[in-house]
């Protein structure tokens, strides 16, 4: 069983575009469940998305609880083998479900598989990233990183040298489109509630990755992601400040203490300052 979940604020439009091409590219090799949680959107009509697609789960919260607590719920409502998340402004093509899951299938060492991203024009989306350890964020943040982007050592955080036509085990994919299996749920935990929206993801793979997990990218599954939906209704700067924000709770949360202090604090320092400059 596949358990697909889907977080809505204020795309509903989009949700209808992704809820269509389930329909059109449904998964042949396992039944299906879709959940929809919604976070107090202005532009839904709850009754109308009800009867336009009866076949979901729909979970309308009265007020926007966030991204990470939305997924929980999708997540405890889930009955299937494997979850799969999915952004509303995202439409699956063709074979894409069927891809994921059987890979899964075959990897149980296998926490979490991403997919290749492709905006509407056709572009291919830098959708994978490494984590964000003290050198790579240093070189991200103080600019090294820009002055040679295609260095692999000088980029780790952002990949700029990544091959998104090769398939390959990655440290974080976006999670617009991310597989996770229920036994892997099951001893890493679900998403940390304490990073509302961004960074909730990194925290959860990374927690996988300590445990032993792999995480992949399949190059051979695509979905089309428009991208960033959601997060332009609100003020750009508030949410470059909250991403920043983030990223400083997940360095509180696992480096702090297993780091020496000249490289936590100097590390810390340069988020700030890239806080401070861009918000």
């Amino acid at each position: 069983m596949l358990s697909i979940v889907v977080v809505n604020w204020n795309t509903t439009a989009l949700l209808r575009e992704l809820l269509d091409s389930l329909r059109r590219f449904p998964i042949s090799c396992a039944k299906s469940e879709i959940i929809v949680i919604d976070n107090a959107s202005s532009d839904l009509d709850e009754s109308a998305l009800r009867a336009a697609y009866p076949e979901i789960t729909l979970i309308a919260n009265e007020e926007n609880v966030g991204y990470a607590c939305a997924t929980n719920q999708g997540i405890d409502r889930a009955s299937g083998d494997y979850v799969l998340l999915l952004n509303p402004d995202t439409q699956v093509t063709e074979g894409a479900l069927d891809t994921l899951v059987r890979f899964a299938q075959m990897h149980p060492d296998v926490a979490a598989v991403s997919c290749k991203l492709v905006r509407p024009d056709g572009s291919v989306e830098l959708s994978v990233r490494g984590f964000p350890y003290p050198f790579a964020i240093a070189c991200e943040y103080i600019g090294l990183s820009k002055l040679l982007p295609y260095c692999s050592a000088l980029s780790a955080y952002r990949r700029r040298t990544f091959d998104y036509d090769k398939s390959a085990e990655v440290d974080q994919p976006m999670a617009s489109c991310l597989l996770i299996g229920m036994y892997a749920l099951e001893r890493v935990g679900t998403f940390d509630e304490s990073f509302p929206i961004f960074f909730n993801d990194v925290d959860w793979l990374y927690r996988a990755k300590k445990l032993g997990y792999r995480v992949y990218y399949l190059a051979e599954a695509t979905v089309i992601h428009h991208g960033g939906a959601a997060t332009r209704q609100v003020d750009r700067r508030k949410m470059l400040r909250e991403s920043h924000d983030s990223l400083l709770r997940f360095y509180d949360k696992h480096f702090k203490g297993n780091l020496s202090p000249l490289v936590y604090y100097f590390t810390i320092s340069c988020i700030k300052l890239s806080r401070i400059l861009r918000g």
